[in-house]
């Protein structure tokens, strides 16, 4: 049985792991323009300007990079409790936590193919200091004279070694609506957008073709306008950030991008999709075909070869 609509509010932060901890974080301020809001052990904790709560990114120092933790910020306390029990009821049992700074209790569980997802309510609204107080009192925070200036944090885009049974965890267990899929000619599922929201996604569930479990295709960062997305490539090209492809249309969702590549080695998109809302209760699941996606982006792009060397569409 499908959850209650609306257990899960929005996609509240991630972890990203980094060999380059100085590298990564001169990347998420100066470039992105995200804010440091306090560290704790061998993490530094960021935020974006029109986000409500502590946090939206954390970096941790680690040998390797990689997502660490997705967090998921629930309606209520009483649908953070139905979903650790659906967590528990379906042999997907976590531990609780406190270990993030501005947040409550964290249930820490994982999807089948092993991404810590963690399940929150508490949560301490951001009130910023005199230096960030924004001009107008329904903003967090100014917005950065620097740097891109990301909105929020948009969504996360996980590599699965099975995309059907995390789709279906995502889904069944927390409460998601697919939006999206790419279906290969052999009937299987290649990947699918899903959405808790009525943003048209907020997780996507990508195959890996290596057959590896719980590694990060990209998180991906919202700005306010196309605009935005041309002047990050430049930014990039003139500070010799690597841009892996774009600027350019995807047809999946139909979203503005760039793909970038940070120094700790974790790809990251900046995209903007405001104007793309699902507010049908009803809304069709789309489906991709191969063929389809073999033509590339919306305006023609060729997608990223090795993808197709190893029979896998390239995704969004």
């Amino acid at each position: 049985m499908a959850p209650p609509l609306g257990d899960i509010a929005h996609l509240g932060h991630v972890e990203l792991l980094t060999p380059d901890l100085d590298g990564s974080l001169w990347f998420f301020t100066e470039i992105l323009g995200l804010t440091e809001n306090g560290r704790s052990g061998g993490s530094v904790h960021l935020r974006t300007w029109d986000d409500y709560e502590h946090h939206s990114l954390t970096l941790t120092a680690h040998s390797t990079n990689g997502i660490r933790r997705t967090a998921l910020r629930t309606s209520g306390e009483e649908a953070l409790r139905r979903r650790v029990k659906e967590l528990e009821s379906t042999g997907r049992a976590g531990r609780w936590v406190e270990d993030e700074p501005g947040i409550g209790p964290l249930y820490v569980s994982t999807d089948p193919d092993g991404h810590e997802v963690a399940l929150y309510w508490e949560s301490e609204w951001y009130e910023a200091p005199a230096d960030l107080r924004p001009g107008l009192k329904n903003q967090p925070q100014a917005r950065p004279g620097h740097g891109v200036g990301v909105r929020r944090l948009d969504h996360v885009n996980f590599l699965a070694a099975d995309v059907e049974a995390n789709a279906a965890f995502t889904r069944d267990v927390l409460g998601a609506r697919a939006t999206e899929q790419i279906v290969l000619d052999t009937g299987k599922v290649a990947a699918q957008w899903l959405t808790f929201t009525n943003k048209s996604y907020d997780v996507v569930y990508t195959e890996d073709w290596t057959g590896s479990r719980g590694r990060l295709h990209h998180i991906a960062f919202a700005t306010d306008t196309r605009e935005d997305i041309l002047r990050a490539a430049d930014l990039c090209l003139d500070q010799g950030v690597f841009i892996e492809t774009g600027p350019h249309k995807h047809a999946i969702q139909q979203t503005f991008f760039l793909y970038v590549y940070e120094p700790g080695g974790n790809r990251i998109e900046l995209c903007n999709p405001l104007t793309r809302l699902v507010l049908a209760p009803d809304w069709p699941l789309i489906t991709w075909t191969q063929a389809e996606r073999a033509k590339g982006q919306a305006w023609g792009l060729k997608t990223i070869e090795s993808f197709h060397t190893h029979g896998t569409p390239p995704v969004d």
